[in-house]
């Protein structure tokens, strides 16, 4: 359980795969955590059904204007547009690499590796991805594995790292375990 812990999820204003945002949300709700969304601008995100326009959400807060000290743990959905457009964002690049400083654990499912990648913080770490990021992992000092879900503690914090919307099952409880340890 993790009764009383708030939850950053880390999101670009368009592009994040909806179904990687709401289902570890909800998860982290019933688990008994408080699940925040963090984006890089107010107002709300647009979320997609793999290229298709889905539902909008609201930020409850702003990249920049937060860091890792406000949060108990991050977790980082998909989607191909969102950790391309998050990668290009210091601010966000700073707010990921602030839990991996803190040891705080983080959570990445699909694409969202990209983002560590940018915050260079897989280096020595092994994960899972979708596998169009296996070379960029690799390229990164990452070792990539190809499995439903990753729980690497070889670094300074516990990341969980899963493949793909199927995974998702595994990928929230694995996350949920690090998050309450």
């Amino acid at each position: 359980m993790i009764q009383g812990k708030t939850i950053a999820f880390l999101v670009a204003p368009e592009g994040v795969e909806q179904v990687e945002l709401t289902e570890p949300w909800k998860t982290v709700q019933q688990a008994g955590g408080t699940p925040k969304l963090v984006s890089v601008e107010r107002g709300e995100i647009q979320a997609f059904h793999h290229l298709d326009k889905a539902d909008t959400f609201p930020v409850d807060a702003v990249a920049g204007e937060v860091s890792a000290a406000d949060f108990d743990a991050l977790v980082l959905p998909g989607g191909v547009a969102n950790p391309d457009f998050l990668r290009t964002r210091p601010e966000a690049v700073r707010f990921v690499k602030e839990f991996f400083e803190a040891g705080k654990p983080v959570a990445a499912i699909c694409h969202a590796p990209w983002t560590l990648v940018e915050a260079d913080v897989v280096r020595g770490r092994t994960l899972t991805s979708w596998p169009s990021l296996q070379t960029d992992l690799r390229n990164a000092g990452a070792t990539w594995v190809d499995q439903e879900v990753m729980v690497c503690t070889g670094g300074p914090n516990t990341l969980v790292t899963s493949r793909k919307p199927d995974d998702l099952k595994a990928f929230c409880q694995a996350a949920v375990d690090a998050f309450g340890a």
